[in-house]
């Protein structure tokens, strides 16, 4: 290897990227050529964090953005962390981490966001829990939902702009679900291992929801469950039609399961609770820039009020110090100063910002202090839908 470069950077090279693939495939325990497909020449950023002519660790960014009080927030997704099995517990992840999040924020990104393997990790660079991932699996005698009133057909390649536009327009009205990139795309229609076959339905206005499917075969069996990559609807006859389709399966499927956050409007469809949630995953997030991340994100629509922060954060002295909140109507400014009556440190402001805890749920924990008052306005302007990400990177 070249002396000439540097500790962290994109691989260099056959040798580096064999190097980069091989630690993500013993972390994932995927097979290498996919890796090579999907992760390291899919559209991600490979960085590599090296020790003399050998790659220790290795991380991917994927530019996306996440919806926070119906605005986006640029956000860099950070996947496929692995370190070496022979440089584990030395200190390479973290300093892989703090490479990568300096990295994001030159970049221009204001957040951050992963699924973590361990928590201890991603804590000790400013990382926090900010929104889950729940699965629900609800069962086929359970869905009596019957709704022809809109045409429902298989998808065709001309319509993947109209289905992209639907979930977007689903999407900002969410806490936390993300912008998709053609990386998350692909994840949906072209699952690993699985077919997934994609079906719209219309109005006379176009498209108003869709889905994507993939069909598991239960062990010793010929039933099937239904996997969702995918379920979006609209507006409510397009729920029903969705619903309804599924539960035309019910001769051969014995269960469905999609991904989103705690409340979902499908299950309120239902007629009982024929079904079970559970969290999957809760994803983490990082605030790489306090004041443009406050700024950007949407606030209560008619919200005012100040809030004078005060964080602590190791890795950027730009976020240090005491911050003033300005919200009219709905509107943000962000300004230096302030008194720093709510004081936290930069980890628990990711859980503030998307909503995931209340302010006075993050005082019971010891993560911030404030006055009375100023908890009243923190809970006012950071209220909202309970954060999730139905898709995983």
């Amino acid at each position: 290897m070249s002396p000439t470069l540097p500790l962290f950077g994109p691989p260099q090279g056959e040798r580096e990227l064999a190097q980069t693939v091989d630690i993500i495939a013993q972390a994932f325990a995927m097979p290498p050529e996919e890796i090579r497909q999907r992760i390291v020449l899919g559209g991600s950023e490979t960085w590599v964090l090296r020790a003399g002519d050998t790659v220790t660790a290795t991380a991917a960014l994927l530019p996306m953005g996440q919806w926070f009080g119906g605005r986006r927030v640029s956000s860099a997704g950070i996947s496929a962390v692995g370190v070496a099995p022979t440089h584990r517990g030395q200190g390479a992840g973290t300093q892989l981490m703090e490479a990568m999040l300096r990295q994001a924020r030159a970049q221009g990104f204001l957040l951050a966001t992963l699924y973590p393997s361990s928590q201890r990790l991603y804590r000790r660079v400013g990382f926090e829990q900010a929104g889950a991932r729940v699965e629900h699996r609800v069962r086929m005698s359970g869905i009596d939902v019957q709704d022809r009133s809109l045409a429902l057909r298989p998808v065709e390649a001309s319509d993947v702009p109209a289905l992209h536009e639907v979930y977007s327009r689903h999407a900002r009205l969410q806490q936390g679900w993300l912008d998709r990139g053609p990386y998350v795309w692909t994840r949906v229609t072209h699952p690993r291992t699985e077919l997934a076959y994609g079906y719209l339905v219309e109005g006379s206005a176009g498209v108003e929801g869709y889905l994507y499917l993939t069909r598991r075969v239960l062990p010793a069996s010929y039933r099937q469950e239904l996997n969702l990559t995918d379920l979006i609807a609209l507006t409510p006859p397009a729920a029903r039609r969705l619903l309804g389709f599924l539960g035309e399966h019910r001769a051969l499927a014995t269960e469905v399961v999609w991904r989103s956050g705690p409340a979902d409007p499908f299950l309120f469809l239902l007629n009982e609770q024929t079904y079970e949630s559970k969290y999957l995953d809760r994803w983490m997030s990082r605030v790489l820039d306090v004041r443009a991340a406050l700024q950007a994100r949407g606030y209560p629509e008619g919200s005012s009020g100040a809030l004078h922060l005060e964080v602590e954060d190791e890795l950027f002295p730009e976020n240090r110090g005491r911050f003033v909140l300005e919200v009219s109507q709905g509107e943000a400014e962000v300004r230096e100063g302030g008194d720093g009556d709510l004081k936290l440190h930069v980890r628990a402001l990711a859980p503030l910002y998307s909503g995931f805890l209340s302010p006075a749920a993050l005082q019971l924990a010891g993560a911030l202090t404030a006055g009375e008052e100023t908890l009243r306005t923190a809970t006012a302007l950071f209220s909202g839908p309970p954060p999730a990400m139905p898709d995983i990177f």
